[in-house]
């Protein structure tokens, strides 16, 4: 499913000042894609403003209004249940948005999940509601290391320190993310030496400079301009061009810096972090170009803009499973891509590569009975969300949908008491899921 429109509209509510709709459209999805790290971040937002718009008051109504939600998250979090634990943290969230522990606590159950994209998102929002708790800094800076973005994770972990400067781990983990970047980015025949890369003063400059998370407009103009001197006088070298990107998106130019950076791609064409900068801007720069459209009423070329979007996300997929093949969760999230996209045969193939890894295999199975029930072949897709539902609490979203799901196809089957076996088991958790009161024959 392709999920740009429904972020559109929940931005757009955002915009409007309609938080309630904003954070049940951005739950919606995060319930249905949990690392959707878009639809986590503005979800964390919506709460925030809905919050501050109520004036904030209450504080002890809703912490014994969330006790119940929040103590379940606890203890789904100790039998391993990571999933039914984040979406938990949601419900005991939505009435407590700034609580910090428990957004910390979010994060952790997201990234035990390998949901890193939203983990990443509540990380980040820890930092902003808590500057000087060192451990959302560091978890938001690990986070951007497992997402490619080593420069933004170096920036995170330079805060920590500020917080802390004797934090071993913030020092171990800046060190070591320091000398991987700058060993990366150099030609190892340029160097003869590390010690070189110390005494490039300039060049260490630089990297601080692009570091700094608070800049003013000024500031980045004036950065802008150093950096295409720089770039002038060395135009093959791709550290140059990433910070020069970085500039670019900072400055609100995101095509600017998309054209940077895929030129950066032609000189590191194995490097992940480099890749997945590029698949990212330019669905940054698709997304602008489909808001830009809807605004002009031009429902033609956002459908347009919208197929092509989602070619994008497909092709960036395969550039990140063709450089770390190994990786499980890269093929999980292009099979997800691939299956939006409507590549079934093709998703169905990442899925089954994904079945020797037991951190997603959970995962692809209830995936690949989505591709099996697409396809129309009932037998097999009703033997993959089987084995979906037993890993599943029986209650949670992704339960409801795969109880629905065997509910459908026993239908599909003629077998109406095996349909209502299913519907049952839904409608006595949530009576007001999708159709289930009228397929139990009663009013919704």
């Amino acid at each position: 499913m392709d999920f740009s429109k429904h972020i559109q509209k929940a931005e757009e509510a955002f915009r409007r000042r309609n938080y309630d709709f904003a954070a049940e459209l951005y739950r919606q999805l995060v319930d249905l894609d949990p690392d959707l790290g878009e639809a986590r971040a503005g979800l964390r937002q919506a709460l925030r403003k809905r919050l501050e718009a109520k004036g904030g008051g209450g504080k002890i109504l809703r912490a014994v209004a969330g006790a119940l939600p929040l103590g379940r998250a606890i203890g789904l979090r100790k039998l391993g249940r990571h999933d039914a634990c984040a979406r938990a943290l949601e419900d005991y969230l939505r009435a407590n948005p700034l609580d910090e522990e428990a957004n910390l606590l979010l994060g952790k159950a997201l990234e035990d999940a390998e949901h890193y994209r939203s983990a990443r998102a509540v990380y980040e929002f820890v930092a902003e509601i808590a500057p000087q708790n060192p451990e959302g800094l560091k978890r938001a800076g690990a986070m951007m290391y497992r997402t490619g973005d080593h420069e933004r994770a170096l920036a995170y972990y330079e805060r920590a320190l500020a917080v802390d400067p004797r934090d071993q781990e913030a020092l171990k983990a800046r060190k070591n993310l320091a000398a991987e970047t700058a060993l990366s980015h150099r030609d190892p025949g340029a160097v003869a030496h590390s010690r070189e890369l110390i005494r490039d003063k300039d060049h260490a400059a630089s990297l601080e400079r692009a570091q700094r998370l608070h800049l003013s407009e000024a500031d980045l103009r004036a950065e802008l301009a150093r950096l295409e001197t720089a770039f002038a006088a060395n135009s093959a070298d791709p550290e140059i061009m990433l910070s020069l990107a970085q500039v670019h998106e900072k400055l609100g130019d995101p095509e600017a810096a998309l054209d940077v950076v895929r030129r950066a791609a032609q000189f590191r064409k194995d490097s992940l972090e480099i890749v997945s900068r590029v698949g990212d801007l330019e669905t940054k720069v698709l997304k602008r170009k489909i808001a830009r459209a809807d605004r002009a009423g031009d429902a033609e070329e956002a459908g347009r803009l919208e197929r092509e979007l989602l070619a994008q996300e497909m092709a960036d997929g395969r550039r990140r499973v063709e450089i770390r093949p190994g990786d499980a969760t890269l093929r999980l999230q292009l099979a997800k891509k691939l299956l939006r996209g409507g590549q079934i045969d093709e998703a169905l193939g990442e899925l089954q590569r994904c079945q020797a890894e037991p951190r997603v295999r959970d995962e692809a199975a209830f995936y690949m009975g989505r591709c099996f029930h697409e396809k129309g072949i009932l037998d097999l897709a009703r033997k993959q969300y089987e084995r979906a539902l037993e890993t599943t609490n029986g209650t949670d979203d992704r339960a409801k949908e795969i109880l629905y799901n065997l509910g459908s196809i026993a239908e599909a089957e003629g077998k109406t008491a095996e349909a209502r076996s299913f519907f049952i088991r839904i409608y006595e958790v949530d009576i007001g899921y999708r159709d289930v009161a009228a397929k139990m024959g009663t009013p919704d």
